[in-house]
């Protein structure tokens, strides 16, 4: 009869060769052999995991783990609750794991993923800290650790974590784009726009026009500042709606640049920038354009435009509201139909697209107390998804279920005396026409809001306001509940 060690050896070469069925036969026969074997338990673990059974893992190498605390041993435990989003049994195994593997890097960096994924980001800094002393070329250790010091506002040290990434991992796409925005997010727009050249927004938008234009759209006719008075430019849109709205105050830039200028854009911004002849646009479109019947000499994402116009340091920052116009008739009728009131008007809104950054969502509810102060008449401008919730609001009129484009949006909007809403296209666009707008900011900060909160580097009329936790929206209402009342 084989012995227990030979036993685990035949199981161990079938598990190398992927035969794991027969490894983990004869590991259960090794076990029913020997129930104090903690390395059985381990290897039963692994195979658990690797055919996709978490739990079980778990059930086999805790066992191990009992039996001998072996640092593999918790290293496969970690791996099977991380698979399992145990990640509180990760945190409670902290002290025992650090007291007896103080210098074990897969364990440090486990329990540092374990509380950022609990949403305990100051925490999980520590940790992570504590990994890359042990290991410090870790290029995933490091690079989580930037998006945790964004998170924090630590922005400086994000920037050095990128850019130590960078050097470990150089012409890493995914690295050099969150690089650009740690360094436009401390306002450092000189390097930061060079890397932003790596963003996916940019490289799925031209591949789009790429497969509609083949013979006219081309990297060797891409737009990089050469001199194109005489020429035509395409200008295409990337990323979303509040994105084309802050990018499109550099159009004007563009237009000067070049003879004509053709937009590609957003069907439901479409109507808007029609309306703003005095962006420089001379030709806008937002559907198929036969190839034969669109002629241009360069072609530029909107998003490329201030790097490639050269601008530099607080020139970035050109327009910061104003730049765009409703429509006047529209705005009349909008007036006349809902805003015949004394009242201070309130725009609101609570969502965007759900597909991007969930944590920007305000449970409507939050809005409730705001409308119970006096003198005030609240809009909701929520459209699509998130406007069933409207009814949930009292006195609250709904608009949004008027608005179908921007300039039917912007029209309405000119009406208001005040917008209060989550970090969505409404902002930009409030912000663009220089309409006074509070802007709610879940407690990790997109980039575009930079760290010192207290000024809007991008909109004059644009004041933002900050959870002080994560998910702690009540301390953002607070805020502004004290902001509402009347001097």
């Amino acid at each position: 009869m084989p012995t227990i060690e030979e036993m685990i050896n035949a199981g161990f070469s079938f598990h190398q060769q992927g035969r794991l069925d027969e490894a983990e036969h004869v590991y259960t026969e090794a076990l029913n052999l020997d129930k104090t074997n903690a390395e059985v338990y381990n290897l039963l673990g692994v195979i658990k995991l690797q055919k996709g059974d978490a739990q079980a893992a778990i059930e086999y190498v805790e066992k191990a783990v009992e039996k001998s605390p072996d640092a593999y041993f918790y290293e496969t435990l970690f791996q099977a609750y991380i698979r399992n989003k145990n990640y509180n049994k990760i945190i409670a195994k902290e002290e025992v794991v650090t007291k007896l593997f103080p210098e074990n890097y897969s364990l440090l960096f486990n329990i540092a993923l374990a509380y950022k994924n609990l949403n305990k980001f100051k925490e999980a800094i520590k940790f992570y800290e504590k990994a890359l002393k042990i290991n410090p070329a870790s290029h995933t250790a490091w690079f989580n650790l930037s998006h945790l010091y964004s998170i924090e506002a630590q922005t400086k040290n994000a920037v050095s974590a990128l850019t130590i990434c960078n050097k470990l991992k150089p012409d890493d796409m995914e690295t050099e784009y969150f690089l650009s925005i740690a360094l436009m997010r401390v306002k450092d727009y000189d390097k930061g726009l060079k890397y932003y050249e790596k963003r996916i927004s940019k490289e799925a938008a031209q591949k789009m026009l790429e497969k509609t234009y083949p013979n006219k759209f081309r990297p060797d006719n891409e737009w990089k500042g050469q001199n194109i008075k005489d020429k035509t430019l395409l200008v295409y849109y990337e990323a979303g709606y509040g994105d084309v709205i802050m990018f499109s105050r550099y159009l004007p830039l563009a237009a000067k640049k070049c003879k004509k200028l053709i937009f590609y854009n957003h069907k439901a911004l479409t109507p808007l920038f029609k309306e703003n002849k005095h962006l420089g646009i001379d030709l806008i479109y937002d559907s198929y354009i036969p190839e034969r019947d669109i002629d241009f000499d360069y072609h530029i994402a909107i998003m490329s435009l201030p790097h490639v116009l050269g601008l530099r340091g607080k020139n970035v920052f050109v327009s910061r509201g104003g730049y765009i116009i409703p429509n006047l008739d529209l705005a009349k009728a909008y007036r006349e139909k809902y805003f015949m009131n004394d009242k201070i008007k309130v725009g609101i809104k609570w969502q965007g697209n759900t597909f991007y950054e969930k944590d920007r969502v305000i449970p409507t509810e939050n809005f409730i107390p705001l409308t119970q102060v006096d003198n005030t008449q609240y809009y909701s401008f929520q459209t699509y998804e998130g406007s069933e919730n409207t009814s949930k609001l009292p006195n609250v009129i709904d608009i949004g279920k008027d608005l179908s484009d921007f300039a039917q949006t912007a029209a309405a909007l000119s009406n208001l005396d005040l917008v209060i809403c989550n970090d969505t296209s409404l902002a930009h666009l409030a912000g663009a026409m220089r309409i006074p707008c509070w802007v709610l900011l879940p407690y990790e900060v997109n980039w575009r809001w930079h760290t010192d909160l207290s000024v809007c580097d991008w909109y004059e009329s644009i004041k933002l306001f900050r959870q002080k936790s994560f998910g702690d929206w009540q301390s953002v209402f607070d805020e502004v509940l004290e902001e509402m009342k009347p001097d």
